[in-house]
């Protein structure tokens, strides 16, 4: 650990007891990674995290490799101790302004905060606000100013983010903005695959690069935009990229350049059962946020047990999910999507503890690096 991770004097510390280690669940035939595999061979850097204090979250671009992978190998610190007794975010308040519905990442959020000892202000549903009564989000952005240390928000509009901007001081993170991005479900997303396959975390390529595959269309879905925009940080393992999609352009003009010039092998197809059998990761979402309401595109699309899928091949799927998901897989290796979904908790405390600057509350068991 760094000179610089020490307790501040002046700060409450946690009680002085060694860190109890917790064992994943073995109880199904579905992927449970033991987080402690992705920071056995090498701490988080203290340097890199630190960057992030009083920043705002819009986009996965807002971080580097370094930031991301140094967030995962935190979030897996925090999987493997119990951190509730250390208060890391005592005394800090966090607003969770949710004007579209959400469940598992408001509660994920909320769950994070307050196991770390922070506080919630939650706005649930938006028509709870002055938005109401007409007011303007960058009106609401200002009065947040008084209310909170950290926003945390979630829009149909996909300029939201950006028009409460205009009057917030505050940091903000993005919880997902109409068909703009959903950062940190990629967080979670490759927070899960990192536990997976721990190579990745590394800058040498894998022994044998990953052929990905999403089931769905980049270009209209905020969660499959964030994932894809993420897996370029990791392009050194990644062998070709294939979007199965019922669109003739699921990517888009920008996304189609990001791509391009990654020199990733894209291929773009609406044909399932020719590329499913050679892909070792499947991403898969079938629920896009139009304006005020929810569709789904890509539905045609289904996977279950007896679908020709290769043998070590991970699923993907940020959940709600409708029928494109078939329980019958729930019960096998190829489901990294309920670790997936565990996992989005810590790796969100990760990110908490980095942008109200309180790592210095982390107990010394924590290993960082410099």
């Amino acid at each position: 650990m760094s000179g610089n991770h020490t307790k501040n004097p002046n700060e409450p510390l946690g009680p002085n007891k060694s860190v109890e280690f917790i064992e994943p669940p073995q109880d199904s035939a579905s992927l449970r990674p033991d987080p402690k595999n992705l920071f056995a061979d090498g701490a988080p850097s203290e340097r890199a995290l630190r960057a992030l204090y009083r920043k705002s979250v819009i986009s996965v671009n807002d971080f580097s490799r370094e930031q991301v992978v140094s967030l995962c190998k935190l979030a897996a610190n925090l999987e493997s101790v119990e951190i509730t007794a250390y208060h890391p975010l005592d005394g800090k308040l966090i607003i969770t302004a949710f004007f579209e519905a959400s469940t598992r990442t408001r509660i994920s959020f909320e769950s994070a905060t307050l196991r770390l000892d922070g506080k919630i202000i939650s706005i649930p549903e938006g028509g709870q606000t002055g938005v109401k009564k007409g007011e303007s989000l960058e009106d609401i952005g200002e009065m947040f100013n008084a209310y909170g240390d950290l926003v945390i928000m979630r829009h149909t509009e996909t300029d939201a983010i950006e028009r409460i901007r205009k009057g917030l001081r505050l940091p903000i993170i993005n919880a997902g903005n109409g068909t703009g991005e959903h950062p940190t479900q990629a967080l979670a997303d490759w927070y899960a695959l990192l536990k997976w396959n721990p190579g990745l975390a590394e800058e040498a390529p894998i022994t044998e690069p990953l052929s990905l595959g999403i089931l769905g269309t980049p270009g209209s879905m905020r969660t499959v935009k964030s994932f894809l925009r993420l897996a370029l940080t990791f392009q050194q393992h990644i062998k070709s990229v294939t979007v199965i999609s019922e669109m003739a352009d699921p990517l888009g003009e920008e996304m189609g350049e990001e791509i391009a010039a990654a020199g990733i092998d894209l291929k773009t197809t609406n044909d399932m059962g020719k590329y499913l059998p050679t892909l070792d990761v499947i991403y898969m979402n079938s629920i896009v946020c139009v304006g005020d309401h929810y569709s789904a595109m890509d539905a045609s699309y289904k996977l279950n047990k007896d679908s020709e899928i290769k043998k070590g091949a991970v699923i993907l799927h940020p959940l709600a999910r409708l029928d494109e998901l078939d329980r019958s897989l729930d019960n096998t290796a190829h489901n990294l999507y309920f670790a997936q979904a565990h996992g989005a908790a810590f790796i969100r405390q990760a990110l908490l503890i980095c942008v109200l600057g309180r790592l210095y509350q982390l107990p010394n068991d924590i290993k960082l690096s410099e």
